[in-house]
C-alpha cells in the first residue's frame, strides 16, 4: 500500500449528531460489500460512546449488519483499560504490566503515613488515602503529558518564590515519588498510564512500518495527550485510516483560533502568554497542534450540512464563547448570529422545583412517538431527585453516571454500621443502624421493628454510659423508665447484644487490620442475612471488602475506631454504582463524561449553577500552580473548557433547555458563567419556556386551599372523667388541646434521641440527690456535697453536666444545705422529701408530689416546689395559671399525705438559678411575698388554687366546653404538641375573641 500524504480528518459538528452520523457514513463508504464493515475497527474513546455508536448501526439497518470491530482507548477517569483490539497478542506481552490500581493506592497511602509518622506529624488513615489519590493523579498527569522524574527535580521552587508550604509539599511529592519508583522496580511493573504511553506508542510504530490491510477509525477522541495524539496521527495516514472530531469549531476565525494557544515562550525574555485553557475548543487546538495538522486540513463529515437552525446555532455558539478580549464584537452582531432557535431556559426557585420541572418536560416529550430525551447534569442528587419526580408516572431512568455507594442503601448501612462502632454505640447511631431497611429483612421484620421502637422509648434523652454496657446499665436501674418497658426490651436485647460483642471485644486502640475488616463483614452479613451482597451496589461493596482483605498487610498501619466511618467514606467517594439496563428507552440521564457522542431529540442541561456545570476547581494539594505551568501540566481551569464544550455538544441537539435554580441545599446559587454569557449576548433572543414554570408550580398546588379552624376538640363525657396531677392542671387551663392530647388521648411528647440535659432532666438529677439527702442523710449539710460530687465524678453521668452545669450546681446545692441547716436552728423542720398525696377536690382525684414539706415552728406547714430555672411569677400565680403550690397546700389540710396534715401557711419556690442583680446561685420566692398588688395572701392561697381548680373542672370535665389550642398563649410555653395542632396553620390568623385572646 503507498503511503497516504495528506491526513483523512474529519469533523462531525455537535448539531450533527455523533453517533447517527459517524455511523451512516461508515455504511454508506463499507457496506456496500456484506464484510466491508466487518473487515474494520473503530477505536473510541470508552465504552459509552461504543455502545451509543452500537446503537447507531442498529438504528440505521435495514436489514441487519455485521458491525465493525470495535475497541476503546480507555479512561483513566472512568477506571477504563484499553480495549482487548489494541491491548492483546505479542505486542502487549513486551511491555511490562501494570501495577494493580488498588495496590497503587495502597502503598502510596502507606508511603505517606510512614514518611509523616517519622516526619513527628501524624496523619489520619483517611487524609493519607485521600493525599495518595491525589498523588497518583498528578503523578498520572506527569506520565500522560511525558514529563519524567527528572526534569521535574530540576524545578527549584525557591526561585519561583514560593510559600514554604509548596515548597515543602513539592520535596515531599518527590520523596514519595523516588520511594514509589523504587516499589515498581522491585516489582517489575510499571503505572498504567506509563503502560498506556508505551502500548500506543509501539502501535503507532508498528502500523507505520506496517500498515493494516483493513480500514481503521479513529473516532470521538478528544484526549490531548502526546501518545494519544500521536496514535491519532498516524490513523489519519494510513492508507485506509480516518479521524473522526467530535464537535471542532470550523466557523471560529483563523486569527481568533490562533489566540487559544498554546504559545510558545518568548526567546529574549522567557516569558509565555498564558493558553486560554477554559475555552471550549482549547483540548481541541492542543490536540491538532500534538498531531501536526491544520484546522484547514479538517474535512467535514458527509451528510453533516452546515445549513439549517442547528448550523446557525453552532455559528451563534461559537460567538458566545470567544475568548474575553473578543466578547466586545457581540454589540455589532446581526441579531441572527445571536440567535439560538430551539434552545429554552428554565429558572426554578430551588433544585426541587427544578427536578420538578425537568421531570414534567421529559414526560411531555415522550407523548410524540419515537422522540428520545437525554438529561445531562453533573449533580448526582439533581438527578436522583429527577428520577424519583419521574416515577410519578412509573418511569424508570437509568441514571447512567450513577449514584456514590454511599447514597446506596448498602452503603448507607455499612456507614451506619461503623459510626455505631466509631464511638462505642451511642444511641443515635445504633438506632439508626438497627432501623435500616436491609437489617432482618423478611417475615420477622414486624417483630423486629416492635423491639427497636422499644429500645427507642428506652434511650430517649440524654447519652448513657459508653458502649453495650451502658444499655444494660439503664435495663437494671429500677427508677429508669417503666419496668414493663425495660423488661420488654431485655431478653431481645441480650440476644442482639450477643451479636456485637464479637466487634465491640476487639481493641479499639490499635486495631489488626485483617481481623478488624473480618469482623465487620461477618456482622454485616449477620444483621442483613447476606442482603446487603445482593445488587449492583451489595456487588460494589462485597468487592471492596475482599479487595482490602486480600491486601490487609498494605492497610492502614494504624487506625482507631473513631477513624473507620471516614477512612470508608473515601472509598466510597470514588465508587459509582451504575445500575442494570433496563429503564425507559427513550429517556436517558447523563454525567457529563457519559453524555459524550450521545444524541437525543430533546437535550435538557441542568443543574447550570456555579460549582455544579462548571464544577468547583480542585486544587492540587501537591505541586504549586506554578510548578505546574513551569513543567508544562495542564491548570487546573482546564476542567472548565472541558465542561463548556460538554456543553457545546449537548447544545448540538434539535430541541435545548438549560436550567437552573435560584437556590440549591446550601443557600443561594449562582448562575453558571456559560449561562451568563448566552444570556449576554443573546439578550431576547434567549427565550424563556413558556409553561415549564407555571406547570411546575401548578401540579402540586391545588386549585384552592382550605384554611384550618384552630383546634377545638369536645371530649366526650365518659373521656374527661379522668385523675390528674396537680402539674397538668396548669396545661389544662392555659393550653386545653395540649391536656386534651396528652391525658385524654394518650399521646406523650419524646425526648430527642442523645439530647442535652434538658431543664426537665436536670430537674430530675436534682430532685433525685436532694431526696436522697434527705432520706438517707438527714438533710446532713457535708452529705449534700458528696452526693453531689459522687454524681459528677460518676463517668455513666453526662459529661456536659460535668463539665458545665458543675460550678453552679455546687453553689447552688450549697446554698440550699445552709438554708435548710439555718431553718433548722431557726426551729422549721423539713418533715418529708418528695412525699406523694392525694385528694379528691371538686369530684376529681388529683394527686400530686411535695419536693419538700416542713414543719414551721406554730406547727403548720410550709410547701417547697425546687427549681433549676427561675420560678413562675407572682402574676402567673394570682391570674390562675400556676395553681401546683396552692393545690399542694389543699391535700395537705385535706389530709392527703401519710401521716402529715395541717394548715398551709408557707408556699416557696427555691430556685438553683442564679438571682437578679446578684453574683450567688440559689434563691427563694413565694407568691405571697412581694408587691402588695401582685401577691396572694398566705391564708387565701389555698383557697385561690381550690377556686381557680374547681372553675376549671366545671368548664372541661364536669362541662362540655371545647378544648381550644393555646387558650392563652403567654402560659402555654411548652410546644410539645404544637404541630399535632398544626400551629403555624392557623396562630395568628383567627379572630379575638372578647377577652382578647385568638
Amino acid at each position: 500500500m503507498s503511503e497516504r500524504r495528506a491526513p483523512a480528518i474529519y469533523n462531525i459538528a455537535a448539531h450533527g449528531g455523533f453517533a447517527d452520523a459517524l455511523a451512516q457514513g461508515l455504511i454508506d463508504r463499507f457496506a456496500k460489500d456484506v464484510f466491508g464493515l466487518a473487515r474494520g475497527l473503530v477505536i473510541l474513546p470508552n465504552n459509552r460512546a461504543r455502545r451509543a455508536l452500537q446503537e447507531a448501526f442498529v438504528r440505521l439497518s435495514e436489514a441487519g449488519l455485521l458491525l465493525p470491530q470495535m475497541a476503546v482507548i480507555g479512561d483513566l477517569e472512568l477506571d477504563e483499560s484499553i480495549g482487548v483490539a489494541l491491548d492483546g497478542g505479542e505486542l502487549a506481552l513486551d511491555i511490562p504490566a501494570a501495577v494493580d490500581p488498588m495496590d497503587r493506592l495502597l502503598t502510596l497511602a502507606g508511603l505517606i503515613e510512614r514518611d509523616r509518622a517519622i516526619r513527628g506529624d501524624a496523619i489520619l488513615a483517611k487524609d493519607a488515602l485521600r493525599l495518595a489519590r491525589e498523588f497518583a493523579r498528578t503523578l498520572d498527569q506527569l506520565t500522560v503529558e511525558e514529563i519524567s522524574l527528572a526534569e521535574l527535580r530540576k524545578t527549584e521552587p525557591e526561585s519561583l518564590d514560593l510559600s514554604r508550604h509548596w515548597q515543602d509539599s513539592y520535596r515531599f511529592f518527590l520523596t514519595i515519588a523516588e520511594k514509589w519508583q523504587q516499589h515498581l522496580d522491585q516489582l517489575g511493573r510499571i503505572d498504567e498510564a506509563s503502560r498506556r504511553n508505551q502500548l500506543f506508542n509501539q502501535i503507532s510504530q508498528n502500523w507505520r512500518a506496517s500498515p493494516p490491510d483493513h480500514f481503521i477509525v479513529g473516532a470521538g477522541i478528544t484526549t490531548s495527550a502526546p501518545a494519544i495524539a500521536r496514535f491519532l496521527e498516524t490513523i489519519s495516514f494510513l492508507p485506509a485510516g480516518m479521524v473522526v472530531l467530535p464537535d471542532l469549531d470550523m466557523i471560529m476565525p483563523d486569527d481568533e483560533w490562533d489566540l487559544l494557544g498554546p504559545f510558545k515562550a518568548d526567546p529574549d525574555s522567557g516569558a509565555k502568554k498564558r493558553a486560554q485553557e477554559t475555552h471550549p475548543q482549547y483540548h481541541m487546538k492542543l490536540l491538532l497542534d500534538r498531531m501536526s495538522i491544520a484546522r484547514a486540513e479538517v474535512m467535514r463529515w458527509p451528510r453533516t450540512g452546515e445549513s439549517g437552525a442547528a448550523a446557525k446555532r453552532s455559528k451563534a455558539l461559537s460567538n458566545a464563547f470567544a475568548i474575553p478580549n473578543l466578547t466586545a464584537r457581540w454589540q455589532s452582531l446581526e441579531t441572527n448570529e445571536r440567535s439560538l432557535a430551539g434552545v429554552r431556559t428554565l429558572e426554578a426557585r430551588n433544585s426541587a422545583e427544578e427536578a420538578q420541572g425537568i421531570a414534567l418536560l421529559a414526560r411531555e416529550a415522550l407523548e410524540e412517538p419515537q422522540r428520545r430525551v437525554a438529561i445531562v447534569t453533573p449533580d448526582r442528587a439533581l438527578a436522583a431527585r429527577i428520577s424519583a419526580h419521574l416515577e410519578r408516572w412509573k418511569i424508570t431512568v437509568d441514571d447512567t453516571a450513577g449514584q456514590l455507594l454511599s447514597k446506596e442503601p448498602e452503603g448507607v448501612f455499612f456507614l451506619a454500621l461503623l459510626a455505631a462502632l466509631a464511638d462505642d454505640f451511642p444511641p443515635a447511631e445504633l438506632l439508626a443502624l438497627l432501623k435500616h431497611p436491609l437489617v432482618e429483612a423478611g417475615e420477622g421484620r414486624l417483630a423486629w421493628l416492635e423491639q427497636v421502637r422499644r429500645l427507642d422509648l428506652l434511650l430517649r434523652g440524654p447519652r448513657p454510659a459508653p458502649g453495650l454496657d451502658g444499655i444494660d446499665i439503664l435495663l437494671r436501674d429500677p427508677n429508669y423508665r417503666t419496668e414493663t418497658l425495660r423488661k420488654a426490651v431485655q431478653p431481645w436485647w441480650s440476644d442482639v447484644r450477643k451479636r456485637f460483642e464479637p466487634i465491640a471485644a476487639l481493641p479499639s486502640g490499635k486495631y489488626i487490620w485483617a481481623e478488624l475488616l473480618s469482623a465487620i463483614r461477618e456482622l454485616a452479613n449477620d444483621l442483613t442475612q447476606g442482603k446487603i451482597w445482593a445488587g449492583p451496589a451489595g456487588r460494589e461493596l462485597a468487592a471492596l471488602l475482599s479487595d482490602l482483605e486480600s491486601r490487609s498487610e498494605l492497610g492502614p498501619s494504624t487506625i482507631k475506631s473513631p477513624e473507620l466511618p471516614g477512612y470508608f467514606e473515601t472509598w466510597f467517594a470514588t465508587i459509582s454504582v451504575r445500575p442494570a439496563y433496563g429503564g425507559h428507552p427513550r429517556i436517558a440521564l447523563y454525567g457529563l463524561l457519559e453524555a459524550r457522542l450521545q444524541q437525543a431529540d430533546l437535550v435538557i442541561c441542568c443543574g447550570l449553577n456555579e460549582g455544579s456545570w462548571p464544577q468547583a476547581i480542585t486544587p492540587d494539594p501537591w505541586l504549586a500552580p506554578m510548578i505546574r505551568t513551569s513543567l508544562g501540566l495542564p491548570a487546573q481551569e482546564r476542567q472548565i473548557g472541558l465542561s463548556a464544550h460538554d456543553l457545546v455538544g449537548a447544545m448540538g441537539a434539535k430541541n435545548v433547555i438549560l436550567s437552573r435554580a435560584h437556590r440549591d441545599s446550601s443557600g443561594p446559587a449562582i448562575a453558571s458563567r456559560f449561562l451568563l454569557r448566552l444570556k449576554a449576548m443573546c439578550g431576547d433572543n434567549l427565550k424563556e419556556h413558556p409553561v415549564a414554570a407555571s406547570w411546575t408550580r401548578a401540579i402540586d398546588h391545588p386549585d384552592e386551599s382550605t384554611p384550618v379552624d384552630r383546634p377545638a376538640p369536645v371530649p366526650s363525657r365518659a373521656q374527661r372523667q379522668i385523675r390528674m396531677s396537680v402539674t397538668q392542671v396548669d396545661r389544662l387551663i392555659a393550653d386545653p388541646y395540649a391536656f386534651y392530647a396528652n391525658k385524654i388521648m394518650g399521646f406523650a411528647s419524646l425526648d430527642m434521641i442523645d439530647a442535652d440535659p434538658s431543664a426537665a432532666w436536670r430537674g430530675t438529677i436534682i430532685h433525685d440527690i436532694l431526696d436522697k439527702w434527705a432520706k438517707d442523710d438527714n438533710y446532713d449539710p457535708s452529705g449534700l456535697k458528696k452526693r453531689a460530687e459522687d454524681f459528677l465524678n460518676d463517668r455513666s453521668s453526662h459529661p456536659l453536666m460535668r463539665s458545665l452545669w458543675a460550678p453552679r450546681l455546687m453553689q447552688g446545692l450549697r446554698w440550699i444545705a445552709e438554708s435548710v441547716e439555718a431553718n433548722r436552728k431557726a426551729g422549721r423542720v423539713p418533715a418529708a422529701s418528695e412525699i406523694s398525696g392525694k385528694a379528691e377536690i371538686a369530684g376529681v382525684k388529683l394527686s400530686g408530689i411535695a419536693d419538700r414539706i416542713d414543719l414551721m415552728p406554730d406547727g403548720s406547714l410550709a410547701i417547697v416546689d425546687y427549681k433549676t430555672g427561675g420560678p413562675p411569677s407572682n402574676r402567673a400565680v394570682k391570674e390562675g395559671f400556676n395553681l401546683q403550690l396552692g393545690l399542694l397546700g389543699a391535700i395537705a389540710e385535706l389530709g392527703g399525705f401519710d401521716d402529715l396534715a395541717g394548715q398551709a401557711t408557707g408556699f416557696e419556690y427555691w430556685s438553683l438559678a442564679k438571682k437578679s442583680g446578684s453574683d450567688q446561685f440559689g434563691f427563694v420566692q413565694s407568691p405571697t411575698k412581694g408587691r402588695a398588688d401582685n401577691i396572694i395572701a398566705a391564708d387565701a392561697m389555698v383557697d385561690h388554687a381550690t377556686a381557680c381548680f374547681n372553675d376549671a373542672v366545671d368548664q372541661y370535665i364536669a362541662g362540655n366546653t371545647p378544648m381550644t389550642a393555646k387558650l392563652h398563649p403567654e402560659y402555654a410555653r411548652y410546644a410539645d404538641y404544637d404541630q399535632l395542632m398544626r400551629l403555624e396553620e392557623w396562630y395568628g390568623r383567627t379572630a379575638l375573641d372578647e377577652g382578647g385572646h385568638e
